[in-house]
């Protein structure tokens, strides 16, 4: 494994893990006939603070409709469902996918419509703190296009599950309408819920780079609709170039979150499993974590140098959690 930590903006540690560069590594070429999958895009799950949650009745027998921004593109398409901040099952009656007419509006083309399957059946319950894959699709989705992922649920969550620095648009309509063109009436939201990640399959060998980290990476200040987070510009670079164009990029991060404390988020070290090392085809990982653990401390009043000591080195012993 290769470890390379660089500094910038002063306290910022940016740590990238080349997780194929060590001596444990044995990497498979697939063959021409298997399948693999990478990430496309991802969103970290959390339990949304109550001016970032919706209503329950908002989400009783009520369709919601979200588009995300694909990094790499493909043949086949699974979609992740989230109930991880769930305090009771989540009974998602019906999934389907298709591509929008834009990334700011809730039309789609219908000719693309497709619904999805959960261990071959229509509908699916996820128990709480759990995810759950869909069965794949077939389905050509360009590399830095977008997806439109619809579901309905018949019955409001125990606990809402989500990501609310979304920083797109998402829309929600009372009755059953996974399948409609457009949702004319829908209340507009600019946050995503139940919905964590969108793997495409390849028959390259699976290379997945995930950027983790707090605000910087989730997108603060980016434009509402426009996939202009630092992550997505990464996306685009890679697809610049043949040798690179088969990786995809997800975004990780939380708005606020703490390398130590639960802040905005599950702390970094408490989410690093769900949300890098057990995504689809992860080989990379891009740190951008302890801006808030040193923000907060100092926050109200000046600490004393050895509380600051202490400070340090637990950012540096959990940077060298991540690396371990």
């Amino acid at each position: 494994m290769q470890v390379s930590i660089g500094k910038s903006m002063g306290a910022l540690l940016l740590v990238a893990l080349g997780m194929t560069q060590g001596r444990a590594v044995a990497q498979i070429a697939p063959s021409a006939s298997s399948v693999s999958w990478v990430g496309s895009w991802a969103a970290s799950q959390q339990l949304p603070e109550p001016q970032n949650a919706l209503p329950p009745q908002d989400l009783q027998d009520a369709t919601l409709r979200q588009i995300v921004h694909l990094s790499v593109g493909g043949e086949q398409v699974r979609v992740h469902l989230s109930n991880a901040a769930g305090m009771g099952p989540l009974h998602v009656t019906a999934a389907h996918i298709a591509m929008p007419i834009s990334p700011a509006a809730a039309k789609i083309d219908p000719t693309t419509d497709h619904a999805l399957t959960f261990h071959g059946r229509p509908d699916v319950t996820i128990p709480p703190g759990a995810e759950y894959i869909s069965d794949p699709i077939t389905l050509h989705v360009a590399a830095l296009s977008n997806l439109a992922v619809t579901l309905h649920l018949d019955q409001a969550p125990m606990g809402q599950t989500g990501h609310p620095g979304s920083h797109a648009d998402s829309y929600v309509l009372h009755g059953d309408h996974v399948a409609d063109a457009d949702l004319p009436g829908a209340k507009m939201v600019e946050h995503w819920y139940m919905l964590a990640g969108v793997d495409v399959a390849t028959t390259s060998v699976p290379n997945t780079v995930v950027a983790f980290g707090d605000s910087i990476t989730d997108g603060h200040a980016s434009t509402v609709n426009g996939n202009d987070r630092w992550p997505d510009d990464l996306a685009v670079r890679l697809q610049s170039d043949a040798a690179t164009k088969n990786i995809g990029v997800l975004n990780e991060g939380i708005g606020g979150n703490r390398l130590l404390l639960y802040g905005l988020g599950p702390a970094a070290l408490a989410r690093f499993n769900s949300d890098v090392l057990a995504q689809a085809g992860v080989r990379t990982v891009i740190v951008l974590e302890g801006v808030n653990d040193i923000g907060v401390l100092t926050h109200d009043h000046d600490v004393p140098a050895a509380e600051h000591e202490a400070m340090v080195q637990n950012i540096l012993g959990a940077y060298q959690q991540i690396i371990t």
